[in-house]
């Protein structure tokens, strides 16, 4: 993919291009430039909207960065714009239409909204998003997109919020939204990527992404496959027999089996969001990126104690160049980075959750 005033186009001319699509234009409509620069905001919307849309777009997106103001500012007398937190990680999208023509997909995403200056921290938040496209001059184009409060999922009780100032390595200069492209090869995986920085950052978040997908732990073929797909081959066999432990373990203490679901039909709910990237060393045969992510695990159903919850982890992803692409050697959680919960919201309960599981409800990867 390429991107024009910030923004991926070249979309490919599917379901998975579809969703990506409106991945990246909803990650972009609330990253912090986009919010608080008002030019750059209107050349992206110059770039994203169809034709016939493009002034009701811009009009919204206006109306939507000054809302945010108060949300970016933390605790502090004016927004920063070099300190302002504000990234957007997808969880889910669901595809509700789609033709030749046109494709409507709701999203399921988190937000972390603040500034890594003052003393608030940084405030996560759940939204559903309903984004209509259309096919126009050869790519996916926003007609239009409506949010909505999402399905809140608690924070783990693990995880105590970080102080403003942790999340300065993912402010806007130090850290780049992930870009998902939605394209995949003939076996269903991503791609292969670009011998680049970009590259190497794409299969990093597709790795994330999909060490975090339900199919992982219930699927061993589907997981065996997208080893084979992704990681290097000097660590193939001890990755995969240290992920068929890890499945195993999961499923045994979640009570799921090979369906994915418990005795009772409660189905497991498993999803990792990439809210940001940066490299921490690259070159043309290795690379280490570090992505901030937010990890949801969980069995949607009536027991309330396995209600799905929400981890904010930093994981380190190192790759090698091999086979004209980039592959795995390690995906490593390291220290967590963690907002605050929601303000004034509850949890929803755990069987609200079935909706954004199985696979049909898979993001596009990178």
């Amino acid at each position: 993919m390429r991107e024009l005033h910030g923004v991926p186009v070249g979309y490919p001319h599917t379901r998975s291009g579809a969703k990506a699509a409106a991945a990246n234009y909803t990650t972009i409509a609330g990253s912090s430039r986009f919010l608080t620069d008002k030019d750059a905001r209107h050349r992206a919307v110059a770039v994203m909207a169809a034709k016939d849309t493009a002034g009701s777009v811009v009009k919204k997106a206006d109306h939507a960065a000054e809302n945010a103001v108060g949300s970016l500012r933390g605790d502090t007398s004016k927004v920063s714009a070099e300190k302002a937190i504000s990234r957007t990680g997808v969880l889910s999208a669901h595809v509700l239409g789609f033709d030749a023509h046109g494709a409507m997909v709701r999203l399921w995403t988190t937000t972390v909204r603040g500034s890594a200056a003052g003393h608030a921290t940084p405030r996560t938040g759940f939204r559903s998003v309903t984004v209509t496209l259309t096919w126009e001059d050869n790519d996916w184009k926003l007609k239009d997109s409506s949010a909505s409060t999402g399905l809140v999922a608690p924070i783990d009780v693990r995880q105590a919020s970080n102080v403003p100032a942790d999340f300065s390595a993912y402010a806007p200069g130090a850290a780049e939204n992930p870009v998902l492209s939605g394209t995949e090869d003939r076996s269903g995986f991503p791609a292969p990527y670009g011998h680049n920085e970009r590259g190497a950052r794409a299969a990093a978040v597709s790795a994330t992404m999909l060490y975090g997908d339900p199919r992982f732990f219930t699927d061993e073929d589907w997981r065996h496959r997208m080893l084979a797909a992704t990681a290097a081959s000097s660590v193939l066999d001890s990755v995969t027999s240290d992920t068929d432990s890890t499945a195993r373990l999961v499923m045994e203490n979640r009570g799921v089996g090979a369906d994915g679901k418990t005795a009772d039909g409660s189905e497991l709910i498993t999803r990792t969001a990439a809210l940001a990237t940066r490299s921490i060393s690259y070159s043309d045969q290795a690379a280490s990126i570090e992505l901030w992510t937010a990890s949801v695990g969980g069995v949607a159903g009536k027991d309330e104690t396995q209600r799905p919850q929400v981890a904010f982890l930093r994981m380190t992803v190192d790759l090698v160049w091999e086979d004209g692409t980039w592959k795995t050697t390690a995906v490593t959680p390291s220290e967590p980075l963690v907002p605050s919960p929601p303000a004034m919201q509850e949890a929803d309960p755990a069987n609200s959750f079935a909706d954004v599981g199985g696979a049909s409800n898979a993001p596009a990867t990178a």
